[in-house]
């Protein structure tokens, strides 16, 4: 039997990003994000969902483009922080020592340490409730030579980190179980 559990934000598991910015200073920052997933295929976009309050908010609405960077385990404690500390307070690439890299696409930075990265146009914004939908069209993927595998990113590579939302825990990635849209054939 299962335990209703009420109206929460769980789905296991969920990403963590970092999205990067400019400010009104074109100073560069980031935030770490929980609530983020693709969205569409056709053009590829994807979904960040951030509260007004946060720097990270004001930056995009102002510039129309944000990155999202995938970091890899290895900055689990960089991560964290970006999370923690405000942009409005800190100059959080200087705190981590992590390296800001100018897009080529869009007026948004990069973060050069982290293995994968997503250049996106600000396409639309959805008013929720307490969090806003930003819906990036992304104009190009990049991805460390390191990471690729036949010139596709490998999961165990770029060795992402997962969020447990509500318990507010990080994870690494699991076992590969096998490939999409194959293993059901044999049902």
């Amino acid at each position: 039997m299962k335990q209703s559990l009420g109206a929460k934000t769980i789905l296991y598991p969920t990403p963590v990003v970092v999205v990067g910015t400019y400010d009104k200073q074109k100073k560069p920052n980031m935030m770490t994000v929980g609530w983020v997933g693709i969205c569409c295929s056709k053009p590829p976009c994807v979904a960040v969902s951030l509260r007004k309050a946060t720097y990270t908010y004001s930056n995009i609405v102002e510039r129309g483009a944000f990155t999202v960077n995938v970091p890899s385990e290895r900055y689990i404690k960089e991560t964290d922080y970006v999370g923690i500390a405000s942009g409005k307070k800190v100059e959080k690439f200087s705190a981590t020592k992590l390296t800001p890299v100018k897009s080529d696409l869009v007026d948004a930075p990069y973060v050069n340490e982290f293995p994968l990265v997503l250049e996106c146009k600000l396409l639309h914004t959805i008013e929720i409730g307490l969090h806003t939908q930003f819906i990036g069209e992304i104009l190009d993927a990049k991805a460390d030579d390191s990471v690729l595998e036949k010139g596709v990113p490998d999961m165990k590579k770029v060795n992402p980190i997962l969020l447990v939302p509500e318990a507010w825990l990080y994870y690494g990635v699991g076992n590969y179980l096998g490939k999409a849209f194959s293993l059901g054939k044999k049902i």
